[in-house]
């Protein structure tokens, strides 16, 4: 790498977050960092029924006795993780973050009001899903860094040969604009979460940012595979919307990087000479889960990484002048883990075998970084 030095500028309340680790010398190039996150919560439920959702185990009388207690002790716990995130490079947080394993919005707005986030003024993006226990995706994103332009929710739709018009969720119009079907069609015995996208301009270019939550490991390959194929197809369709548009999909597979879902239905690639096109999706966890050998949850002492950010190909380059990916990490914090016992080094969890821990989730937040030029 040829020794160019390059300086970041640190703006907190501007259009674009900028970073500064040596004073900026005459001639010198300057760039802006942003900061992209996700993390699945683990059950962040409130302690109120939810007409229609089996969340009868977060209730005062249910099986986790989901008091007010407890509810305030998660809140505290996610808040502190959500207001940590990319904080080494940037003090104002990342851009945007996809969360998972929310009820609704209400505890969305209750996150929002803990000390550690009330000041960020972060805007939120929910919709109300169809999964029978409750459990939705969510956008929180920093309206001084992300302009938002629209959002929708694209249902999960197992195949139907009976209507195939509707198996991917979503439909073009006559002007190449992509719309979400709003109802539940064909087979719905067990309907699950959807993908939630949220479209607007970062650092002033067009992006599309898509969080899931596929279906669980439960419920076969086949059901992740499927939920690949239906974002693949979501992505084609945005981009020729959007030409030149960046778009980047992340969330909890329940997947790893090489499982079929993300290398065939998804068709990630992970060399980036492998990248061809600017549709063409990147996957920069590979070398994390399989040469580093970190990941994101454990089970049984193995690490998997369930938790990607994956992102197209014209966000790949030397070419600073826009967007393009810097680096990507795992968040990692010993309080996060457990110090003590029988699983000490697994990640602290809300519940376990039964007994409240007090801790946060099974997941890991990951993140990544975008890197672009700053016109003098």
């Amino acid at each position: 790498m040829k020794k160019t030095v390059f300086s970041f500028l640190f703006l907190l309340l501007s259009a674009a977050v900028l970073s500064s680790f040596t004073a900026p010398q005459q001639g010198e190039k300057r760039y802006a960092l942003y900061g992209v996150a996700f993390y699945n919560l683990e059950n962040l439920f409130d302690t109120l029924h939810d007409a229609g959702k089996n969340d009868y185990e977060f209730l005062p009388d249910g099986r986790n006795k989901w008091g007010k207690m407890k509810y305030e002790a998660k809140l505290h716990n996610m808040s502190r993780v959500l207001s940590e995130l990319c904080t080494d490079k940037l003090p104002a947080g990342p851009a945007v973050i996809g969360v998972s394993e929310i009820e609704n919005r209400n505890v969305l707005e209750d996150l929002l009001k803990q000390p550690s986030l009330q000041k960020r003024g972060w805007q939120i993006v929910h919709y109300d899903g169809p999964d029978r226990r409750g459990v939705e995706c969510a956008f929180f994103y920093n309206p001084r860094l992300f302009t938002l332009e629209s959002s929708m929710l694209v249902p999960y739709y197992y195949k139907d040969k009976n209507q195939p018009d509707v198996d991917l969720g979503f439909y073009v119009d006559e002007h190449k604009q992509v719309h979400a079907y709003t109802e539940l069609k064909g087979d719905t015995t067990h309907i699950t979460r959807g993908f939630l996208v949220m479209s607007g301009k970062l650092a002033g270019e067009k992006f599309h940012f898509i969080v899931n939550h596929w279906p669980s490991r439960a419920a076969g390959s086949e059901a992740r595979e499927r939920a690949g194929e239906q974002v693949y197809a979501l992505k084609e369709a945005l981009m020729q919307q959007d030409p030149g548009a960046k778009v980047v999909i992340m969330g909890d597979m329940n997947d790893d990087p090489a499982n079929k879902s993300m290398t065939r239905s998804l068709q990630c690639k992970h060399k980036k000479q492998d990248i061809k096109a600017e549709n063409d999706l990147f996957n920069p966890w590979w070398d994390m889960l399989y040469k580093v050998g970190q990941g994101t949850l454990l089970y049984d002492g193995k690490w998997n990484l369930f938790d990607q950010i994956v992102f197209s190909g014209n966000l790949l380059g030397s070419d600073r002048k826009t967007l393009k990916f810097y680096k990507n990490e795992v968040f990692m914090r010993d309080y996060l883990f457990q110090q003590e016992g029988r699983y000490k080094g697994n990640t602290l969890r809300t519940h376990a075998g039964g007994a409240w821990l007090n801790g946060y989730s099974d997941h890991l937040p990951t993140y990544i970084y975008l890197v672009k030029e700053v016109s003098k």
